[in-house]
């Protein structure tokens, strides 16, 4: 029998899996994948342009792989490459006008997605569970 810490801890990372395979599902008719789509959105919400080593980690995937995801992206008319003014061996990242457009359907399924789960939750038990789980990541973040 687990304890409430590990149940909790089991619950968290399965949660968290199956909540993105089933927003992957959803968005699948984009022809984005996982990486994709969560590569536009961080684009279209960081206040200042990524490098292509802060969205992979940011995504949590390798340099490489962010990298064709990012050659996928171009290809798509969706996002360009252009040369840091600060330090020329770095590329950021921005989102073309096809890429805003793009993110706007991806944000706007994602909330239909995120309603359709949430339904019901009650709002007091929702904040809570909210600033639960963002102080584990910050301190999780911080090392402890």
């Amino acid at each position: 029998m687990q304890n409430i810490q590990e149940r909790f801890s089991s619950a968290l990372f399965h949660t968290a899996r199956v909540w993105r395979l089933s927003l992957d599902k959803r968005l699948k008719h984009l022809g984005l994948g996982q990486a994709g789509w969560t590569a536009i959105a961080l684009i279209a919400k960081s206040e200042e342009p990524l490098s292509q080593s802060e969205l992979a980690l940011r995504v949590g995937v390798e340099g490489a792989t962010m990298v064709a995801t990012i050659d996928r992206l171009a290809a798509a008319g969706l996002v360009e490459r252009h040369v840091s003014p600060t330090d020329r061996r770095v590329r950021l990242i921005s989102l073309t006008q096809a890429g805003s457009a793009q993110y706007q359907i991806v944000r706007a399924e994602a909330e239909i997605f995120r309603r359709e789960l949430l339904a019901g939750v009650d709002e007091t038990m929702l904040l809570n569970v909210t600033e639960l789980l963002e102080s584990l990541r910050e301190a999780a973040e911080a090392g402890k």
